[in-house]
């Protein structure tokens, strides 16, 4: 299948200067790459735990505002589909203001979302309140904390994102019991608003994405200039007598310059001091400006200019791929609580519920698969390609499964297998580069969030029409059976270009 970035024909490697600088810095692959770690593990339970338990919520809301399931399914659609659609528009905030500050904003926003939508009248206020705002501060959370983490790892990268990743399978058992347990004792908005106030702690996991420092002093070469000067010098030094008798010639000089500045203060003291806070504001203004307009630069590039990132074929197939993914792993989670309750499954099910199977078993494959994809003699692609198949072959068999027994089995397995979500990045960045991984894994997470903006209410509005939800599984897996198909042809595609053109140079086939 795939073997490497070369063998596909892309050449996107990163500046070999850069790389020999981040291979060198003490925290790549140690130190305080594991809190980054830490901080993408807590930021995937606050943020993908909480959406994948959302299932528990949306019975509350069909109970409570009495709307179609199709409607009502737009709630937790809307969410997860602008966590992930806004991606590329987060790269943008992460070129201009960094990832640390980028995740601190997305943790308020998420918090006022979840406070606010306690509040709400109607299923349309939820839209706002909920699926934008809150969907809006998750991924302003979300994607800082992935790529934070490939900046910070080199060898052992799939290992890395295994780890931080499983916090959405802790994140989807935990929060699932918990949102249970708040909604039975407090209400369903009592329970939006306590986790409004758990979600602050993003703005923790924001502040702990430290940027990697540039290059030290003591590595600066002996024989050339120093890398900085301090602030207060000016001049060279000088050393020996020479060097002391000028400084002492300029001292009279200097007082006079001195008492000529004091005796202008004293004329105007107000002056200088409406000037200064006018230089002040002016030049913060000016730094903030170019510090925006490089930004602005470098995301257009990445995405529109020379550079850009759809001039890769395989990367697009990879998107193509991404538009039917996600809904097929979103759907259960969503409608699987009320799919239990129409198999009259419900007392089984609340001893231990179905997508806690699929959490656990989240958990177990993101880590396993993260620590096989890293092995010499296994290509991440071909774990990445495998997880796929048992997947679609999972989805395609639920819809047949009447018992709990069956359905454990089924959500084992597509718990586990979707465990690929964590080799996600390391496939990212095999394909374009860890130059243009921030910008590629954006729009690779936007089409997993149209996926996941259409994939729930349209199994509502499936059920609406059929009163079953089969045809909304077989549809979806049908549809993902075809990104995968599409993804495979690629390579094949390539070859047959590379042979016609050596039949075309003359050269034999």
């Amino acid at each position: 299948m795939y073997t490497s970035r070369e063998d596909m024909g892309y050449d996107f490697e990163d500046d070999p200067k850069a790389k020999k600088t981040l291979k060198s810095h003490p925290d790549i692959d140690g130190g305080w790459a594991w809190m980054m770690v830490l901080s993408s593990f807590f930021v995937h339970i606050l943020v993908m735990g909480s959406q994948m338990a959302l299932g528990v919520l949306n019975v509350e809301w069909l109970e409570e505002f009495h709307q179609s399931r199709g409607l009502t399914a737009w709630i937790c659609s809307l969410s997860m589909g602008i966590t992930l659609i806004v991606g590329p528009f987060i790269g943008l905030f992460i070129n201009t203001c960094g990832c640390r500050r980028t995740a601190i904003l997305g943790g308020l926003v998420n918090s006022l979302g979840w406070v606010l939508s306690a509040y709400a009248a109607n299923v349309q206020t939820l839209f706002i309140t909920f699926g934008v705002a809150a969907g809006l501060g998750s991924g302003m959370a979300y994607l800082p904390a992935v790529v934070m983490v490939g900046r910070y790892f080199k060898k052992r990268r799939a290992l890395a994102q295994g780890l931080s990743t499983t916090g959405t399978g802790f994140g989807t058992f935990l929060m699932t019991i918990l949102l249970k347990y708040l909604c039975a004792e407090y209400g369903w908005r009592n329970a939006m608003f306590i986790q409004g106030a758990m979600s602050l702690n993003l703005c923790v996991c924001g502040a702990l994405m430290r940027p990697l420092s540039p290059g030290k002093v003591e590595n600066c070469p002996r024989e050339e200039e120093p890398c900085a000067l301090p602030a207060y010098s000016t001049e060279p030094v000088k050393s020996g007598p020479l060097g002391m008798t000028e400084e002492q010639d300029r001292q009279p000089e200097n007082e006079e310059n001195v008492c000529d500045l004091q005796a202008q203060e004293c004329q105007g003291q107000t002056h200088p001091r409406k000037n200064m806070c006018a230089f002040r504001v002016l030049k913060t203004v000016s730094q903030i400006t170019v510090r925006v307009q490089k930004g602005f630069g470098d995301w257009y590039s990445g995405y529109f200019g020379t550079a850009s990132l759809f001039t890769n074929r395989m990367f697009v197939a990879f998107i193509f791929w991404a538009l039917f993914a996600y809904s097929s792993f979103v759907i259960p989670f969503i409608h699987l609580p009320e799919i239990v309750s129409l198999y009259n499954l419900s007392e089984q099910n609340d001893v231990f519920p179905l997508t806690s199977i699929i959490a656990i078993l989240h958990i177990f494959g993101k880590v396993i698969l993260g620590v096989v994809a890293d092995l010499p003699c296994i290509s991440v692609w071909n774990v990445f390609l495998m997880a796929n198949f048992t997947l679609v072959f999972s989805i395609f068999l639920l819809p047949s499964m009447h018992t709990y027994a069956s359905l454990a089995v089924i959500c084992a397995l597509i718990g586990f297998s979707s465990g690929y979500f964590s080799i996600m990045p390391v496939v990212t960045e095999d394909l374009v580069g860890t130059e243009h991984l921030a910008n590629a894994y954006g729009i690779i997470i936007c089409a997993n969030g149209i996926s996941a903006l259409l994939g729930p209410p349209f199994a509502g509005w499936i059920f609406d029409i059929t009163q079953k939800y089969d045809f909304s599984f077989y549809i979806c897996g049908l549809l993902y059976m075809v990104g995968i198909l599409f993804l495979l042809i690629q390579p094949c595609i390539r070859k047959i270009k590379q042979s016609r053109r050596k039949y075309t140079d003359g050269a034999p086939v």
